[in-house]
C-alpha cells in the first residue's frame, strides 16, 4: 500500500472514532415532542377497563392514563388493546405505554420493563355457596370441577401448573369465561378480586364467591426494553401520586377495597 493511501486509511480511521455516536432514542423525549401520550388500554375488563354507556372507555386504568398524562402535560390518546395484543402491541410502537392491569412475571420481564405497582387485587377461583371454600394452601375443594378462564392468563399458567385435579377450560377473553360461569357451562371462574366485585354487582341473582386465593396481584404499566428514562419518570408519578393519595382514592372508586402497595 503507498504512503498515500495508508495516511487516508488512518483519516477514516480517526474520523471514525471521533464522530459522535448517534442519539439514542428516547420514548420520553418523543411523546414531550409529540404532545401526545398513546396508552394502550383493555376496554374488556371493567373495572379496569370497559366501555361506559356513552361508549366512551372508562375505569381505573382509564383514569390512571390521565393521571400520566395530565402530569406529563401531553394530550391523552387511548388505544383499545385485547388481553393477548397487549405486550405485542406495545413492542410494535404502536402504543407508547401499557396501561392494562398488567402482571408482571419473569417470562414477561425477557419482553417488557415494568413500572412500581399502581394497584394491587387478588388472584382467585370464584363459585357458588354449595362449592366449599378451600381451607389450605391447594385448591383440594376445586378437584372434578370446571373453572372458566382466559386463555394465557397468569391465572391460566397457575392452574396449569399447581392445580392438577382442576378441569381448566380456556376462553378467549375474560368476558367469555364470566358468560361460561354465569351460563352454568363452568362450576367456577378464576379471576381477580377487582372484576369479581363488578361481576357481583352486575349480577346479584348469581352467587359469586371467593373459593380460593391464589396471590396477591399488583398492576404495572409497561414500556418496552431500554426505555429507562420513560420507567424512571412513570415510577416518579405513581410515587408523586400514592403520597398524594389520587392512587388510594382511584382503587376505592373502582375496587371498593384500598390496598398497600407492594414494591417491585
Amino acid at each position: 500500500m503507498s504512503l498515500f493511501k495508508t495516511m487516508m486509511a488512518g483519516l477514516v480511521a480517526a474520523a471514525a472514532l471521533a464522530a459522535p455516536v448517534a442519539a439514542k432514542a428516547d420514548k420520553l423525549q418523543d411523546v414531550l415532542k409529540a404532545g401526545k401520550l398513546r396508552v394502550g388500554i383493555l376496554t374488556d375488563a371493567a373495572p379496569w377497563g370497559f366501555k361506559d354507556e356513552k361508549g366512551e372507555i372508562a375505569g381505573l386504568d382509564a383514569d390512571i392514563a390521565k393521571l400520566l398524562s395530565d402530569d406529563l402535560g401531553v394530550k391523552l390518546e387511548l388505544v383499545p388493546v385485547t388481553g393477548a395484543a397487549r405486550i405485542p402491541s406495545l413492542l410494535a410502537d404502536k402504543i407508547d405505554v401499557l396501561v392494562a392491569g398488567l402482571g408482571a412475571t419473569p417470562e414477561r420481564a425477557q419482553q417488557i420493563m415494568f413500572s412500581q405497582p399502581y394497584a394491587v387485587v387478588n388472584l382467585g377461583v370464584y363459585g357458588p355457596k354449595s362449592i366449599p371454600a378451600a381451607t389450605g394452601k391447594k385448591p383440594d375443594n376445586l378437584t372434578g370441577k370446571t373453572v372458566a378462564v382466559a386463555k394465557g392468563t397468569t391465572l391460566d399458567l397457575w392452574l396449569t401448573d399447581n392445580a392438577p385435579g382442576v378441569k381448566v377450560v380456556r376462553f378467549e377473553d375474560t368476558p367469555a369465561a364470566i358468560a361460561a360461569y354465569l351460563a352454568g357451562q363452568s362450576d367456577t371462574f378464576a379471576e381477580n378480586s377487582a372484576i369479581a366485585v363488578k361481576v357481583m354487582d352486575q349480577n346479584p341473582g348469581k352467587e359469586v364467591e371467593m373459593k380460593f386465593v391464589i396471590r396477591q396481584s399488583p398492576a404495572h404499566i409497561g414500556v418496552r426494553q431500554g426505555e429507562q428514562n420513560l420507567l424512571n419518570w412513570l415510577n416518579t408519578s405513581i410515587f408523586s401520586n400514592k403520597l398524594n393519595g389520587k392512587l388510594g382514592a382511584l382503587q376505592l372508586k373502582w375496587f371498593k377495597e384500598e390496598q398497600t402497595l407492594p414494591t417491585l
